[in-house]
């Protein structure tokens, strides 16, 4: 019987089977943020395990709320910050440096296809588009992956999800993850992984890939995984290049990670994206979708462009792309922020920091900062977003605040509007 790709990695990982079906994995990377990396640090200081298992495979960043806000948020800052040049964790990045943890490490090259990735937040599942298993982890699995390297999972099922057709006009990768969820519901890949397959996919650029396996965990799945593939070995192309001869022979290694033919699939979906139309969400559920159509005119206070969904140099490009030579709505205030240093240099050498300034948007330094509510956008009560973000539940962004979730195609149109807009009438 063949194998899916999460399969394929669970086996090649295999460290132990303590009880029938909890396997033990090792892990090729560990990833750390400044929110829920302290308060493992601070446990294992108590047990007296302050070490790690290999500094080399530990990624630091601060990028939840940075620069700090207050006292506590720089507190927890010190304590990753104090840790990581302790145990000589030479891929930290601290303010200046940092980016979106999830755009950033992939920016960096520190994910392959085949790896192992955990991380104590939800969204680690977009490093699956490398055709990685990437998980969020709780904070004892993730004091256990610091100090030993290793992380226990049931093996999870797979539902295939095969993309076909081709993307109309004003339909990008948001519109795709989002319909997708409204047709699984947001437990309806609870402990699965979600394999994206088809010829959508495999036209898709490793951003798109990205912000389709980003939203994996909305629907409840544990990771999004994509095939490596041509576009895999490109991007990844500056960190491998010392590792094999040719592209060719990168993509041929690569391959073995692919699930096989005759894999067995817990479910399959079949999406046809032929028809589809750009969509947002409504309620407090992101399952809860709708056309832009059935939802033009609603109240919006801010547009937000950002968060490692879509914040990336492509993103940026398309929602510029709507607002060159624009203004936004007079009621509006409009906040990008670009998800990493490289990706606000690039920006600026493009021209597009100028278009969304010229609009009227606050352009802020790279950040999570407002797609949790806590800096850099937070939503007083009652207020409306429009967001490019991922989670729309009550509060997300603010007390009392509600979210539609957006591509930045729709979202750049709502900030010319002022209200939500279908952003097919500007492309």
């Amino acid at each position: 019987m063949g194998k899916t790709t999460a399969e394929k990695i669970f086996a090649a990982h295999l460290v132990d089977e303590p009880f029938p079906g909890t396997k033990v994995l090792r892990l090729d990377v560990v990833m750390c943020h400044e929110i829920t990396t302290p308060i493992a640090i601070a446990d294992l200081m108590e047990r007296g395990k302050d070490r790690i298992f290999d500094s080399s495979k530990i990624k630091a960043v601060i990028d939840h709320v940075t620069p700090s806000k207050d006292t506590k948020t720089a507190t927890q800052a010190k304590i990753l910050r104090d840790w990581a040049h302790r145990h000589g964790v030479k891929d930290f990045f601290d303010v200046g440096a940092n980016g979106v943890c999830h755009a950033l490490f992939p920016e960096k090259g520190f994910i392959r296809p085949g790896y192992t990735v955990i991380m104590g937040d939800s969204h680690t599942c977009t490093h699956g588009a490398f055709g990685a298993f990437a998980a969020g982890v709780g904070t004892t699995d993730l004091e256990v992956g610091i100090l030993k390297g290793v992380c226990a999972f049931r093996e999870p099922k797979t539902i295939r999800i095969n993309v076909t057709g081709s993307l109309p006009k004003g339909v990008f990768a948001k519109d795709v993850i989002l319909h997708i969820i409204g047709q699984l519901t947001v437990n309806g890949a609870t402990d699965k992984v979600m394999e994206f397959r088809g010829p959508v996919i495999d036209a898709m650029s490793m951003e798109s890939r990205m912000t389709l396996c980003n939203m994996a965990i909305e629907a409840g799945g544990t990771s999004g995984i994509c095939m490596p593939d041509q576009v895999t070995v490109d991007y990844l192309w500056p960190f491998i290049s010392n590792d094999y001869p040719s592209r060719e022979a990168a993509l041929a290694d690569f391959r073995k990670w692919h699930s096989d033919d005759d894999a067995v699939y817990d479910s399959q979906l079949n999406i046809d994206v032929s028809n589809l139309v750009p969509v947002v969400t409504f309620g407090y559920k992101p399952d809860q979708v709708k056309p832009v159509t059935e939802m033009a005119g609603t109240r919006v206070d801010q547009i937000y462009i950002g968060s490692c969904t879509n914040g990336r140099l492509e993103d940026l490009r398309i929602a510029a792309q709507i607002l060159k030579g624009k203004k936004i709505a007079p009621n509006v205030r409009g906040i990008l922020s670009p998800a990493t240093p490289a990706i606000y240099q690039a920006a600026m050498q493009e021209g597009l920091i100028e278009i969304f300034m010229d609009a009227g948007f606050c352009v802020t330094n790279p950040t999570c900062g407002a797609c949790l509510g806590m800096s850099n956008g937070v939503l007083a009560e009652g207020e409306v977003c429009a967001s490019t973000t991922n989670r729309n539940f009550m509060g997300r962004m603010g007390k009392g605040g509600m979210v539609h979730l957006m591509s930045p195609a729709t979202s750049a149109a709502t900030s010319i509007e002022g209200t939500l807009a279908d952003p097919r009438k500007y492309l």
